[in-house]
């Protein structure tokens, strides 16, 4: 089992890198390719980590155990 240093370091990533890329890809949407995409990149991921993160915690349990049954 991995620790829970490892686990939590794990969720910090993935949670920071799935509000990056959705927050960027949206706002790319809106935005377009302008100087203000950027600016809206940053306030979307802004809003988005801090609801990320922990729904991260609170999911990523539950699809171990389903990954678990269907394996």
């Amino acid at each position: 089992m991995t620790n829970r240093k490892t686990l939590l370091l794990a969720q910090v990533l993935i949670a920071a890198m799935m509000a990056g890329l959705m927050s960027g890809y949206m706002s790319f949407l809106h935005a377009g390719p302008t100087a203000a995409w950027l600016s809206e990149w940053v306030r979307g991921f802004a809003f988005a980590f801090p609801v990320a993160f922990p729904l991260s915690l609170v999911v990523s349990p539950l699809a171990f155990r389903i990954a678990r049954a269907l394996t």
